[in-house]
């Protein structure tokens, strides 16, 4: 056995060192962590009860909230490993994941039943599910041996090609980034953390680990809505939080953003796409805090870098503030990071050569659920490859260009279309802007852009493209312009190229 802490300690030291301290508050809801453990407890026992063993794959179908919680540390409790349930896929989709990971038990909230229901019916094997709402009325005993190598929690994740992957994070990955995330962002026991992107995605659920070995509190938006999460922030007094930047947007384009009252915000972090620094600026106007850049995988826990600034950087003129901290950032604690060229040597740090982002750590995965093949062909004596292209400056600064699949070929020419996309969002009437590529029998490829725009705001496409032709090169510039009253989104409010393809 190896000394790592595991989720099992992180509750343990949490109710011991902060029992009476408020864990989770939702209005009149209000848990203790030694509140919080029994109820983690008594939902163990319904697993024993449902016969669930060390080492089963327990689905968890739940909106942000304390049952989410509660049951993230029972499966822990229990030896088993969680996998979340992005609960807006379809119930094919559904099918497909229990035929990957079959799993021993479904735990589904009511409004998720039907959708767990069909998706059992339809896969190979039925999974017997509870509500996500039940417990046991006595607690379980001492938990389950777990070792830090053992796994934890199983994330599905199609990529493009919208095959099922199972990412295996182990207790050890979870716990090192909750205990580097804790040590990089300063979190600490007077922290409360809104749950607003989805808990069933690591763009939250690292902080499901975190904030409870910090002691902090938990409040939770079980699905967002620009005005519920500003009134969740205001009411709640929110110190800091992650989110998505179409999240951002959203709430920066509401009327009232600047007249509400979150001065108790110290950080805001947002990642899973690039954000300009206009959109830097009105984020930091409207929370009157730090931003953060952030980047990661789910392969990785999430977190690779963080684009906080140090007292160097602090130092500089605003403009170059402003700009550090819309990149994609410095390594993450205790993530190894390089950008290399296609024969695996380190491009130089001139911020305009071009390679791929490789990384290794504690916090990287074990492999591919029951895919040593897919394993191997991201793994390389240690070192996981990302599939993004960046370009690194002097300071170790990364800036991420495009997905190795998102890239553009045209006529010969690559298109990085991060570089299209802020130049779309540097105009006016622009909302939100996504660049991807589509088959051209002249050119390979043409670039596309899909838009929306501002409330209120009129465009048409001759003038966007004369905008775009002011700042890009014209082989950059889209070909195709489409007007849409909204972007297709992934399950964690990411905008979904592939669909838009």
């Amino acid at each position: 056995m190896t000394s790592g802490p595991t989720l099992v300690d992180v509750l343990r030291r949490a109710e011991s060192v902060y029992g009476d301290a408020v864990a989770y508050r939702d209005r009149g809801d209000v848990r203790t962590y030694r509140e919080l453990a029994s109820g983690v407890r008594r939902a163990t026992r319904l697993l024993e009860e449902r016969g669930v063993r060390a080492g089963d794959r327990v689905v968890l179908a739940a909106e942000n909230g304390r049952d989410f919680l509660e049951w993230t540390f029972a499966a822990a409790w229990r030896g088993a490993v969680l996998v979340p349930l992005n609960w807006r896929l379809a119930p094919p989709e559904v099918a497909s994941q229990f035929d990957l990971v079959e799993p021993a038990l479904a735990i589904a909230a009511p409004p998720f039943a039907e959708l767990v229901r069909s998706g059992s019916e339809r896969a190979r094997r039925s999974v017997p599910f509870v509500d996500a709402t039940a417990r046991a009325d006595a607690e379980s005993g001492a938990p389950e041996p777990v070792d830090e190598s053992d796994l934890a929690h199983l994330y599905c994740t199609s990529g493009t090609t919208g095959e099922p992957k199972g990412v295996e994070l182990t207790h050890r990955n979870v716990c090192q980034h909750a205990l580097a995330a804790i040590a990089e962002l300063g979190i600490s026991d007077r922290d409360t953390w809104g749950h607003v992107a989805p808990m069933f995605h690591l763009a939250d659920a690292w902080a499901t680990v975190a904030i409870t070995l910090a002691g902090g509190t938990h409040v939770a938006l079980p699905r967002f809505d620009a005005a519920a999460a500003l009134d969740l922030f205001e009411r709640e007094r929110v110190t800091i939080s992650n989110l998505v930047p179409t999240m951002l947007v959203a709430m920066c384009a509401r009327p009232d953003v600047e007249r509400r009252d979150l001065s108790a915000f110290r950080l805001v972090l947002s990642g899973g796409a690039s954000i300009d620094p206009a959109t830097v600026r009105r984020v930091e106007r409207a929370f009157r805090c730090e931003y953060v850049q952030t980047y990661g995988m789910t392969e990785t826990s999430p977190y690779l870098t963080l684009s906080r600034l140090g007292p160097a950087e602090r130092e500089l003129p605003e403009d170059e503030r402003f700009r550090l901290r819309a990149r994609t950032g410095r390594p993450f604690l205790g993530v190894d990071l390089r950008v290399v060229d296609e024969q695996g040597r380190d491009v130089p740090r001139d911020d305009r050569a071009v390679g791929e982002i490789v990384v290794r750590g504690a916090t990287v995965m074990r492999g591919y659920f029951g895919r040593p093949d897919l394993t191997e062909a991201v793994m390389r004596a240690g070192w996981l490859s990302t599939g993004d292209l960046a370009r690194i400056d002097a300071r170790g600064f990364v800036e991420i260009v495009d997905r190795k699949k998102d890239m553009v070929v045209t006529g010969g020419e690559n298109v990085y279309t991060t570089e299209v996309e802020k130049v779309l969002y540097a105009h006016a009437a622009v909302l939100e802007a996504a660049v991807f590529g589509r088959a051209d029998e002249r050119w390979g490829e043409r670039v596309c852009a899909a838009v929306v725009l501002r409330p209120g705001a009129t465009l048409d496409v001759d003038a966007l493209l004369a905008h775009c032709r002011e700042h890009l090169a014209a082989y950059k510039c889209p070909r195709e312009v489409r007007f849409l009253a909204e972007l297709p989104r992934t399950g964690t409010g990411k905008i979904a190229k592939r669909l838009l393809r």
